[in-house]
């Protein structure tokens, strides 16, 4: 039986979503207002339970807050489940700097998620957010996630981009990074002359990985560009081996993924893709501004792979929508 929906399908402050199916029920797990200002107290990350997909209820919040040197701002948290056990993946640093990658524990998808490990340094990476881990096909795990590059020339620009890396477990990260994909597109521009590590730089970013693998090509969708502008959407980049590497020719005129609607629907992405309760539809589940720009809520739209690559069958924001 169909269901029907109108995005948001969440009135709350609620960016960077991961939703994902654990058992008979759906969760989402994102980047609440207090997350987002640096106000969290005891605990982090605004976590909600539906049946449907469609409708939504608050359970909480997933993380108890780790010791407070480590920050006061937490970013895009993303759940893997193995054997059991719940892996919950963010990020913590202060404000827009100094970010580490960490995982938290929990035996059931509701949490309560207690901090066990940081994955990375911020002495030898001072910037790093929004990891996502992905199972390959052979069973491997690896992360992808996004840091900071400061080289350029005429064809890469300076700023965040994506990187993977192969999980020794899931709390240790094993080797180095391998590049998935720098920016070098004029829409990825995240501001010009941004102050940055004592320099002044023309900063793009690539930030948001998701990764699907459809008939032997992983497609690493990601969302580009400055989350409070216009321009912010979800591209894709394409690579018939998990470390790459990867294309993202044809990308040069914008998000082909997901973009913006003038006037209604401002900065959608930072997107997760879930089955749907058919078993066999995809789901983008993604934050977006409303015209007013009074908060990043989340949103849902199916998704497809076609000839040219995934494509959001939305950005929608009027009119009854059906979830099978």
């Amino acid at each position: 039986m169909a269901l029907t929906y109108v995005n948001p399908v969440y009135g709350e402050y609620f960016a960077d979503p991961f939703a994902w199916r654990s058992g008979d029920l759906y969760f989402a797990v994102g980047t609440g207002s207090a997350e987002a200002s640096g106000s969290v107290r005891a605990t982090a990350f605004p976590l909600l339970e539906s049946a449907d997909l469609v409708h939504w209820r608050p359970i909480g919040d997933a993380l108890v807050r780790p010791d407070p040197r480590l920050g006061d701002t937490f970013w895009a948290p993303e759940v893997a489940e193995r054997d059991g056990r719940f892996f919950l993946y963010y990020s913590v640093g202060f404000g827009d700097r100094r970010h580490q990658l960490r995982v938290a524990l929990s035996d059931r998808p509701q949490g309560p998620y207690h901090d066990a490990a940081p994955l990375t340094d911020v002495e030898e990476c001072p910037f790093a957010i929004d990891p996502h881990p992905f199972r390959d096909a052979d069973g491997r795990d690896y992360l992808f996630h996004a840091r900071d590059f400061l080289d350029h020339d005429e064809h890469t620009r300076a700023g965040t981009a994506l990187v993977v890396q192969e999980l020794a477990s899931m709390t240790r990260l094993a080797g180095e990074p391998r590049t998935v994909l720098r920016a070098h597109f004029d829409w990825q521009r995240f501001a010009s002359n941004r102050a940055m590590y004592g320099g002044t730089y023309d900063w793009h970013t690539l930030e948001g990985p998701f990764v699907l693998l459809r008939d032997g090509i992983y497609y690493c969708t990601y969302s580009g560009g400055c989350w409070q502008t216009s321009g912010y959407g979800v591209d894709f980049a394409t690579s018939n081996d998990v470390l790459g590497p990867y294309s993202d020719d044809g990308g040069e005129s914008g998000p082909r993924v997901l973009r913006g609607v003038p006037g209604h629907v401002i900065g959608p992405g930072h997107h997760s893709v879930v089955r749907g309760p058919d078993g066999a539809t995809d789901y983008a589940v993604y934050h977006a501004w409303d015209a007013s720009m009074s908060a990043r809520r989340m949103c849902i739209d199916p998704l497809v792979i076609t000839a040219e690559g995934p494509r959001c069958l939305g950005p929608t924001f009027a009119g009854v929508r059906a979830v099978t």
